[in-house]
């Protein structure tokens, strides 16, 4: 039985009524058997809040023989031919996206379970945390503590509660400047590499003044005529990047696939041109795959990471924590910035609440408040412009996705007005590459300058803020009556013309 129809209770894609309805039921109806919707309450609580990987638990490999153990107690191994089947198909047949059972990734063990009689990986989670008891009451088999079991969570540039994007993009007049625009100083960013492991580069989009240079990976939901949900987001984030830093050298990977691929479709591809994820989605292991293999070839000085998470064990993402203490760790000067959400409320965002990253939050048009949308709390680092940017997008044709405007095609010329944390991100990115290219200071070293000043320029009721360093066009006197918003300024609110 799909995912999908395991959900009942949950709407539609068709039938949803809100924008994060719509990704929540896109994600079910299109992930089939592959994810796990939680927490496990979530049907009597009516809020789904994040997605692991169905039938499969994780554990430190230290602790794999306890684990099973437990599992094989409680009747929740699968049966030892079905492993063996699974191990000896041919290579042609297997989906190479799916684990299997006794596959080792950063130290973590996958240990599959028994995915009939509707028990779940929460079931199994329950169990290796409180140990089996026997028929009097006496345990048999201790637990195992939350830091050496957890699940593999789905990460997503689009998320379940709230939405993020916080929107779906809009379109401008193709000469429509860059807003925030472009640094005054052309040189900011020189000698340093900012890779942006998204869905892809739009390489028309090179024909901009900011993004002469930039290269990357094709971004798949592209093809000249027609736009892909979520297509363009790496093309956007890009742009930002560029607009702090204009002589970065800058990269975009695919590390979120934004083409639709269906699991049927995906039997009948082979082995390598598979996949079976939605738009801007993967799993934290696939993630880290990309991740690892852009610290091995690019080089990179900077890592913006829009998409993330909220998690099972509210302290961690385990797998891609893995990765940092296996491989990121190696990697001295290299500072990953990440988005921190857009559900609109306190619970951590991973990987942005890690202590490996800097977590990014979304600041209002005006950039004196909160955006509506962003995450908050102790755990974000800094808050940077993050509504109503305006960035290079794809062309072509555009079918929105999302209630209000569902259905509703619309045509883009290369530009569009959009929102989210997705966005904040790449302008700290940015930030942080030209304060490296100017005091010589590594990625860690100048994120934690940046972060100071922050704290120091701080707004109450919102956190440190990190601002654009200049602009050539009206300056922000920060009232939230004004429309001028740049840093600097000496305009009057009610003499400022600067539209939002």
């Amino acid at each position: 039985m799909s995912t999908a129809n395991r959900a009942n209770g949950w709407p539609r894609y068709s039938k949803a009524r809100t924008p994060a309805e719509a990704q929540t039921a896109l994600m079910l109806e299109e992930y089939g058997d592959y994810l796990e919707p939680g927490p496990p309450n979530w049907r009597e609580t009516g809020s789904i809040r994040y997605f692991v990987r169905r039938g499969f638990v994780l554990v430190r490999d230290a602790y794999a023989d306890r684990a099973r153990a437990i599992l094989e107690a409680v009747d929740m191994r699968p049966r030892p031919d079905a492993v063996r089947a699974a191990a000896e198909r041919p290579e042609a047949d297997r989906r190479p996206e799916v684990p299997l059972d006794g596959d080792i990734a950063y130290g973590l063990r996958y240990l599959q379970i028994r995915q009939d009689d509707n028990r779940t990986v929460f079931d199994a989670m329950h169990f290796l945390r409180t140990g089996v008891f026997d028929g009097d009451g006496r345990r048999t088999h201790d637990p195992l503590s939350p830091d050496v079991v957890g699940l593999e969570h789905l990460v997503h540039i689009t998320d379940h509660t709230g939405g993020c994007p916080a929107d779906e993009p809009t379109p401008v007049p193709p000469h429509t400047p860059p807003d925030p625009p472009v640094a005054a100083d052309r040189c900011a960013g020189q000698g340093i590499r900012v890779v942006v492991v998204d869905t892809g580069w739009d390489e028309r989009a090179a024909q901009l003044p900011w993004l002469v240079g930039v290269a990357g990976d094709p971004d798949a939901g592209i093809d000249g005529k027609t736009i892909g949900r979520y297509a363009g987001h790496g093309t956007f984030i890009a742009g930002v990047v560029r607009t702090m830093a204009p002589a970065a050298e800058v990269i975009v990977r695919s590390g979120l696939a934004a083409i639709l691929h269906q699991p049927e479709i995906a039997v009948h591809t082979p082995a390598p041109q598979r996949a079976t994820t939605p738009p801007g989605t993967s799993f934290e292991r696939e993630l880290a795959i990309v991740l690892e293999r852009c610290l091995r070839e690019d080089a990179p000085d900077v890592i913006s990471l829009s998409a993330g998470t909220l998690t099972e064990e509210p302290t961690r993402l385990m797998l891609l924590d893995g990765f940092n203490d296996h491989v990121l760790r190696r990697y001295k000067g290299v500072v990953v910035v990440a988005a921190a959400g857009n559900d609109g409320q306190r619970a951590p965002f991973w990987p942005a609440a890690g202590k490996w990253a800097v977590g990014v939050g979304a600041l209002a048009p005006h950039w004196r408040t909160r955006a509506h949308f962003s995450n908050f709390g102790a755990w974000v680092d800094v808050y940077a412009p993050g509504e109503h940017l305006i960035n290079a997008f794809a062309s072509g044709v555009y079918t929105y996705g999302e209630p209000p405007r569902k259905g509703a095609k619309q045509r883009f010329e290369g530009m569009a007005i959009w929102s989210g944390t997705s966005f904040s991100t790449p302008m700290v990115a940015g930030l942080i590459a030209a304060r490296m290219a100017r005091t010589g200071e590594n990625g860690p070293a100048a994120a934690a300058a940046l972060i100071a000043q922050a704290r120091r320029d701080a707004i109450p009721g919102v956190g440190a803020i990190l601002l654009p360093t200049d602009s050539s066009t009206c300056g922000g006197c920060r009232s939230e009556n004004c429309s001028g918003r740049r840093p600097n300024c000496s305009c009057r609110p009610e003499n400022c013309s600067r539209p939002y």
